[in-house]
């Protein structure tokens, strides 16, 4: 049934998309995953480009805005451009030349290759930089730095991120457990998380079975997550106390970690600007080798 009032800006759409989405098709659902990881593609691209990137037919996208009382999609998208517009100055005219330099690349050598990766991992990472808000990456630090013991979960593609943290964590003085699937014993590990214990979990399309059922039992259990994601529907957002959702491009073989292990990286420095123990000549503790 259609809205009688639609929503009339960014913020409140997505809040809609949220509401709605466990209740949505299969079809519907992959839109709205589409929609809220690929804001800025939505807003620079026609309906039939979008459709044929997401594999859904065009027809679907506007029957999905006028379920959310749009007259089309043309209606909805402009959310998105006004989004676009007003997020960052310049920022449209980055992505339009990004688009532009990448479709006229001639080169299909393996240093073109290599250049085609580097371009867009520049523009997630100035995409990171635009889009995590800075009251959250407060918010984990604290969480991280107060936690008696940090527990890190990622599985397949994510496992670096998380094995990353471990170490610098470590080397820190942090107390950490890495949940390694191993064994097949992680959910059983995960069970030993105490109430002033922290999670910090990693997962990305397609995302693993065993991270997001940790997560769940876990959240169930009214523990601080911190999670590192690449949509705000993700199966991770429900139960996170803070989520950051990275912004991902598809590549055409693999998906670039630069922008998550950024964002991994700044938080063990917000957290190692904690543990200074000293305002006039801070010090930072690290175990050493003997």
């Amino acid at each position: 049934m259609a809205l009688v009032t639609p929503p009339q800006n960014y913020e409140d759409l997505i809040r809609l998309i949220h509401d709605r989405h466990d209740g949505m098709s299969k079809t519907y659902q992959r839109i709205s995953v589409y929609l809220t990881q690929n804001p800025n593609d939505v807003a620079v691209h026609s309906v039939n480009a979008i459709a044929e990137r997401c594999g859904i037919h065009a027809s679907s996208f506007v029957r999905f805005a006028q379920s959310l009382g749009y007259k089309g999609f043309k209606e909805l998208q402009a959310l998105f451009q006004r989004r676009l517009a007003t997020a960052a100055p310049g920022f449209e005219a980055r992505v339009k030349a990004l688009e532009t330099e990448l479709s006229a690349a001639p080169e299909r050598s393996e240093k073109g290759f290599l250049r085609d990766l580097v371009v867009r991992d520049i523009a997630s990472l100035q995409l990171l930089l635009d889009e995590i808000d800075d009251r959250d990456l407060a918010t984990a630090a604290d969480l991280l730095f107060k936690a008696e013991v940090v527990y890190l979960l990622g599985q397949l593609r994510s496992a670096p991120v998380v094995d990353l943290l471990r170490y610098v964590l470590t080397m820190l003085g942090k107390r950490c457990v890495l949940l390694d699937a191993g064994g097949g014993l992680a959910t059983h590990m995960a069970r030993s998380i105490g109430k002033r214990d922290v999670l910090l979990a990693v997962s990305f399309r397609f995302y693993a079975n065993e991270v997001v059922n940790i997560v769940e039992e876990a959240g169930q259990r009214g523990t601080d997550i911190v999670a590192i994601s690449d949509s705000t529907l993700s199966p991770l957002a429900k139960w996170a106390r803070v989520l950051f959702a990275v912004p991902e491009h598809d590549y055409s073989f693999s998906r670039s970690l630069a922008a998550p292990m950024c964002l991994a990286q700044a938080l063990v420095v917000a957290v190692a600007a904690r543990v200074q123990d000293d305002d006039q000549a801070p010090r930072i503790p690290t175990v050493t080798g003997t």
